[in-house]
């Protein structure tokens, strides 16, 4: 092990802030070998310690192995997602299923497994405090989810699974993202963008610059159906091309195309789930979940799916009228703009103005989270990190003791995969004295050098939702690595961050950032009157959309090993899956088709995209707590750290929100919200 390589020790920087300035790509493979042999030499330690199994000597210990990869990881994945190149890609090719196999190494190992079960089974002698039971329930109950108690013989095959399905996750995403920037749209004149802002306009060239196209101008494609631009492009026939491209990402007959891909991953996935005694692998995911079993999903989204195609329906009558002809998809945002203008007088094109970026972020993002929580920005130019858009602020608390650093990462790049997201690059932890460093990730178009970045309504709100993860993990007070920030269940994270959306227009956070980049004038009342009254409009499409994707998710997921070994044709099975669910209508495609659905086939979120509007059962009954407790008020906002996020995964999720709401949660709040009652 070489001492040079900087991430052999922790970071001296502030924050323990990875030293970005020092790192460079021919770290990452040596890191990551020493960092796997440093991790299984500790595992071995714990294993050999004399006598009986304890919970300091072999839990406790636990959560110290392994730094060194961790270190590694935290920022290779970061980068690779965030700024990717060629020799990054093949780095990730490479370590991704020998990661998979060190993973397994540990958790399948039977003498680990024996120690730790050995603990469970007399936890009730150890006079464990709650976190540290907890702890250990949840290293006996993960373990057992990935397989720690099968045979031996089903061990080996199930290493063999998850190797080859780590290498198919990276394959799926690299394929994504290269189509993605492959499908991007020239547009030869500028007349053909017309109804786009002058800054659309502006950044569309200087994307094709970036390209090589100097005299034309271009439209990158987004990672779901559609683009942001339909809302506002006159042209039909340019609309129509950019929402079917949209439609191609890694379906086409090219080198990127998925579809071979995700059929391999699903066979896999439910031949691992037989091995362990489950039907599918929606049932073996859903079952350490809040939900529990698919059956309980299943109930919730059928509640809600024939009102919400119901109300689509009704929202396409709608902008018939508006357009005089059959409303497609290339048409819904556009027409949608134009009924909401003659309905609720609103436009959201001239409300870009009033979302400039920096007014947004520092008087909008943070001047709520300064109210909720008593906690400062300040930005930090003088730390390197690991992009140039990449900018860190620090954070501290009333008293001025810190909290943590935040990394905002705002602007698109064909480097970096699409959507946005919140990752960690240092986890919270008193174990190790360790304050978080936190990054959000955005896809907001750059405008060219001296103009502003103004954001659309639904960009201010991903800001505020991406930040929500990213107070979840700054605010984080636990003891233990495992259980900080945003370690809870995959269907309960999504939660905190959908709490934050509603700060956009609470009266005192919107009259505070929405004004007008030139004049400063505030955004109009009557536009924020109207955006409240309209609130439940489009909403029909919006969940039609998004539940196309999760019953789609579902659908291949509930496949059993013998009924996955029967699909072939991918496009006939998801217009299936989404038919049976009786959602099926054109002119609102599903939000991911299958071969682009990075979500479930390379980010986590198999058998759990059903988690965000989960989640919102949760996040809509707390808004109403909110607003039955006075809003944006420093009681509040302790109380909802105190009880909840301050927790991370420490405690039971539901058990939470138990504490926080003082009682279950109700469903009423969202489908009022969605206008589905």
């Amino acid at each position: 092990m070489t001492n040079a390589n900087p991430f052999a020790q922790r970071s001296t920087l502030e924050y323990e802030l990875p030293p970005f300035a020092q790192i460079k790509e021919e770290h990452y493979l040596p890191a990551f070998y020493e960092g796997c042999a440093e991790h299984l030499v500790e595992v071995q330690a714990i294993l050999d310690t004399p006598g009986a199994a304890t919970f300091e000597n072999t839990i406790v210990a636990l959560e110290r192995s392994g730094q060194y990869l961790g270190r590694m990881m935290r920022v290779f994945y970061n980068k690779s997602s965030s700024d990717t190149n060629n020799a990054l890609d093949a780095i990730e090719e490479e370590i991704a299923p020998k990661l998979a196999a060190h993973q397994d190494a540990i958790s399948l190992n039977p003498v680990l497994f024996k120690r730790i079960r050995d603990l469970y089974d007399a936890r009730e002698s150890l006079g464990l405090n709650s976190e540290d039971a907890w702890l250990l329930e949840r290293y006996y109950k993960d373990l057992i989810h990935e397989g720690a108690h099968l045979t031996e013989a089903q061990r080996e095959r199930l290493k063999e699974l998850n190797e080859e399905l780590s290498s198919l996750e990276t394959l799926f995403s690299k394929n994504v993202l290269a189509d993605t920037n492959d499908l991007a749209v020239l547009v030869d004149t500028a007349e053909e963008l017309d109804g786009l802002s002058e800054n659309q306009i502006a950044a569309a060239k200087a994307a094709a610059k970036d390209r090589g196209h100097d005299d034309k101008w271009l439209i990158g494609m987004v990672n779901f159906t559609g683009n942001p631009v339909l809302d506002a492009l006159t042209n039909r026939e340019l609309r129509k091309k950019i929402m079917e491209d949209s439609k191609l990402k890694a379906n086409r007959p090219n080198e990127n195309d998925n579809k071979p891909v995700l059929l391999k991953m699903v066979k896999l996935r439910a031949e691992r789930a037989k091995l362990f005694g489950k039907e599918t692998h929606a049932e073996h995911v859903i079952a350490v979940q809040t939900a529990e079993h698919p059956d309980n999903v299943h109930a919730m989204l059928r509640k809600i799916a024939p009102a919400a195609v119901r109300n689509a329906k009704a929202e396409a009558d709608d902008l018939k009228k508006s357009a005089g002809t059959d409303i497609e998809s290339w048409d819904w945002g556009f027409y949608t703009e134009k009924v909401r203008l003659e309905k609720y007088n609103i436009d959201t094109t001239k409300m870009r103005p009033y979302f400039e970026l920096e007014r947004v972020l520092h008087d909008g993002v943070f001047f709520a989270a300064n109210k909720l929580f008593g906690i400062t920005f300040k930005e930090r130019p003088d730390l390197v990190t690991y992009h140039p858009e990449a900018r860190a602020f620090e954070v501290n608390n009333e008293d001025g003791t810190k909290v943590g650093l935040f990394i905002g990462d705002f602007y698109t790049r064909d480097s970096k995969r699409g959507g946005a997201w919140m990752n960690s690059l240092v986890n919270q932890n008193f174990l190790f004295d360790q304050l978080p460093v936190v990054v959000n990730n955005l896809n907001i178009p750059k405008p060219p050098a001296g103009k502003p970045t103004l954001l659309t309504f639904a960009e201010t709100t991903t800001l505020f939702h991406e930040f929500g993860h990213a107070i979840h993990g700054f605010l984080s007070q636990v003891k233990y690595p495992r259980v900080s920030g945003t370690s809870v269940q995959r269907d309960f994270v999504e939660f905190p961050s959908q709490v934050n959306e509603m700060w956009i227009l609470w009266p005192e956070v919107v009259e505070n950032y929405a004004r007008h980049h030139e004049t400063g004038e505030k955004l109009p009342q009557e536009w924020i009157d109207s955006l409240d009254a309209a609130s439940t409009f489009n909403e029909g499409h919006a969940t039609t959309s998004y539940l196309a994707a999760a019953t789609l998710d579902l659908a291949w997921h509930s496949l059993n090993v013998e009924e996955a070994a029967k699909v072939t044709d991918v496009e006939a099975f998801e217009a299936q899956a989404i038919k049976d669910y009786g959602l099926d209508f054109a002119p609102v495609p599903t939000r991911y088709r299958s071969t682009y659905f990075s979500h479930i086939f390379a980010g986590g979120y198999s058998s759990g995209y059903y988690g965000y509007i989960w989640s919102e059962v949760l996040d809509a009954d707390t808004v109403d707590w909110f607003k039955e407790n006075g809003g944006l008020l420093r009681a509040n906002g302790e109380h909802f750290k105190n009880t909840l996020l301050g927790r991370g995964g420490s405690i039971d999720s539901m058990q939470m929100f138990r504490n926080f709401r003082g009682r279950d949660s109700k469903i009423e709040p969202l489908l009022k919200r969605r206008g589905l009652l």
